[in-house]
């Protein structure tokens, strides 16, 4: 019994390297033509599959749809009693069946054939030629499924993890890593970003690392400010009414510079209560490190410790204000 768990493990393992192998050699035409295929649509790619390859099949339409194509997942039991409406033109269909031979998933043959949409398989019963050509396994006719389907697929397994070799196991982690393949290959091909991921992904933990600057900044009167021409004692009132730290110096709406509290603790170590008598824009630096409101709350978050700073001010590519992040703003993203 001790063994089991390794033993599956391993099994699992060499379907996938076997499965690696299949698409750096037989399979490759297939599969590169299936992510050109689906690089093409212009609707939506809708997933389908039944039982164990159903839940795969959900997994990867949500795979799909987060990074950057839409995808959605169709159970073939609800698509015969109405559901089948939600595949138009347009769209490209993914089958997942370890045998070829689902009923509930070749009833729905007709109709896709009928809207002349194009059918991607996953089956376990091919073997790939080397020009992408699907060939049966050994003596056996190829699935209905796979001689139906444009482009076949093949994730066929030499045996399941299963001790009786019946639960699906083995098949269906082959089946996952194919279709994680599929997804990431169509998002490098449309080229899919950093930024368009975080779009995408507004909530939960990663929403937050992936926070823009603009969903975290001060705003409005709740930004420091003062002219040029303001008297330090002014300054300091600003700067502790407004408790981040520092101000900035603005000619209307343009920033001049920026003072911070370390700014002040210098002066006064250095000039003592004259420091008073001087103007905001004689204390203040005058190029300050910025930042623009798309950026990510990351970068902010670097700009800050590199430069040991604990404020930023937002400007736009004219050197308008916009806005300060605070460092105690970043501690709501898990990242400080």
């Amino acid at each position: 019994m001790k063994h089991t768990g390794e033993n599956v493990v391993r099994i699992e393992a060499e379907a996938l390297r076997a499965l690696a192998d299949r698409i750096a050699g037989p399979m490759a035409q297939a599969f590169e033509r299936a992510v050109e295929l689906m690089d093409a649509c212009r609707g939506r790619v809708v997933v389908t599959g039944m039982g164990k390859s159903g839940i795969i099949a959900r997994k990867i339409a949500a795979t799909l749809s987060s990074i950057g194509t839409p995808a959605l997942f169709m159970h073939p039991v609800d698509a015969v009693h109405g559901d089948l409406g939600m595949v138009v033109r347009g769209d490209v269909v993914l089958a997942l069946s370890a045998s070829g031979e689902t009923e509930e998933i070749l009833r729905l043959l007709a109709t896709i054939k009928r809207l002349q949409v194009p059918l991607i398989s996953m089956t376990g019963d091919l073997i790939c030629s080397a020009d992408g050509v699907k060939s049966a396994r050994a003596t056996e006719r190829l699935s209905t499924l796979a001689e139906a389907a444009d482009i076949a697929l093949d994730c066929s397994v030499a045996k399941e993890a299963c001790s009786l070799g019946l639960a699906p196991t083995a098949s269906t982690t082959t089946m996952l890593a194919l279709g994680d393949a599929l997804a990431v290959a169509l998002s490098e091909k449309r080229g899919f970003k950093e930024e368009d991921f975080a779009n995408l992904h507004p909530g939960g933990k990663l929403g937050k690392k992936l926070a823009r600057v603009e969903s975290l900044m001060h705003t409005g009167e709740a930004v420091p400010r003062v002219a040029g021409n303001t008297r330090m004692s002014d300054v300091i009132y600003e700067m502790s009414r407004k408790k981040l730290g520092m101000t900035t110096v603005v000619e209307g709406e343009k920033l001049l510079g920026v003072i911070s509290d370390g700014d002040l603790r210098r002066l006064l170590e250095k000039r003592g209560k004259d420091v008073l008598d001087l103007t905001a824009g004689e204390c203040m630096t005058s190029q300050p490190k910025t930042v623009a409101r798309h950026e990510f709350a990351a970068t902010a978050l670097a700009i800050m410790e590199e430069k040991k700073i604990t404020s930023l001010v937002v400007v736009n590519t004219d050197r308008m204000l916009e806005g300060v992040v605070h460092l105690h703003d970043l501690w709501g993203t898990e990242m400080v």
